[in-house]
């Protein structure tokens, strides 16, 4: 962690309440209404899957609950974003959400081949694939002919009998493809997820070897640094992930305090899911969450996650 002027890390987001002097100094610019992606309630899956989803890496993930975004606290956040460092510049110092954090936040595997590969958005390719995947003609988006719908992929694993090898491990494909589009690599649509990832899926054996951990966090960093950008008024992204990084790190901010919560296990995600808020919490405005964060202390206001869950009070 390094100590940096707080101050530069607000005029990228340009998310303040007036222009004029701060009080570290430098000029502050306008508020913007930096909206939170819609997220989709969590969609449970048959218990008869459970150790297949272990064996693909997604066990963990798939058990995350409802995660209610805040945009007051994701634009105080924003504002804090360096694009140039990939760090949320502090008064304590520079911080950023690690590997590690993913791996206890969502229990997504870090370590193995890069989720990547050539992109295809032929009518052909996205055809083919789907029949490998799905077992049938994909319902694509109106917009995209390469984006798949979500509602569609769920109804066809719902109508899986889950009788033979070969159902479950359909059923199982059709959840992770979810999982990806509304939890992994969220868009702004919320509906749809890109093709492009179904070729990493058809060969089961090999689901679990690929780092998704790895890429779910550089998919926050880049639309971190989207967002960062004064003209942008949505940001999409694994919105569950930063949220509860920023909750387990900087309590100060988050809605509950963390000694009230369940056990922490992996994933910590799973603690924070279906939290109660205060209304004084929920009134809280971008200046507040500033405020809270201008104020913090190192040591007090700054979390371990991986400490939290080294303290005797943890399972997996």
């Amino acid at each position: 962690m390094h100590a940096s002027d707080t101050t530069q890390g607000r005029g990228a987001a340009g998310v303040a309440e007036f222009q004029g002097p701060s009080p570290r100094g430098g000029v502050v610019q306008p508020n913007r209404n930096l909206l939170v992606r819609k997220l989709n309630p969590p969609q449970s899956w048959n218990p008869r899957v459970e150790n297949y989803l272990r064996a693909t890496g997604f066990y963990h993930v798939s058990r995350i609950g409802m995660i209610r975004g805040f945009h007051p606290l994701l634009a105080a956040l924003v504002e804090r974003w360096r694009p140039e460092t990939h760090t949320f510049v502090l008064p304590v110092g520079e911080v950023t959400v690690t590997l590690e954090d993913v791996a206890h936040i969502f229990g997504l595997p870090i370590d193995g081949e890069p989720v990547s590969g050539w992109t295809d958005n032929s009518s052909d390719f996205v055809q083919s694939q789907s029949m490998a995947i799905f077992g049938r003609q994909p319902v694509l988006s109106r917009n995209s002919k390469s984006y798949i719908k979500l509602g569609w992929v769920r109804s066809i694993r719902d109508e899986e009998p889950l009788d033979t090898e070969e159902s479950i491990r359909r059923y199982v494909r059709c959840k992770i493809f979810c999982l990806l589009g509304s939890t992994l690599f969220t868009d702004k649509s919320t509906a749809y997820a890109h093709a492009k990832y179904l070729p990493l899926l058809r060969d089961f054996e090999r689901i679990h070897t690929y780092s998704w951990g790895s890429a779910c966090l550089a998919h926050l960093y880049r639309a971190l640094c989207r967002a960062s950008r004064y003209d942008t008024k949505e940001m999409d992204g694994p919105l569950n992930l930063l949220f509860v990084w920023a909750w387990e790190r900087m309590p100060c901010i988050a809605p509950v305090p963390r000694h009230i919560l369940p056990l922490a296990e992996i994933p910590v995600a799973m603690r924070w899911s279906h939290s109660e808020r205060s209304a004084a919490w929920l009134e809280k405005t971008v200046e507040t969450f500033r405020h809270d964060i201008d104020y913090m202390q190192e040591g007090f206001d700054i979390g371990i996650i991986c400490g939290s869950l080294s303290g005797g009070r943890t399972k997996e």
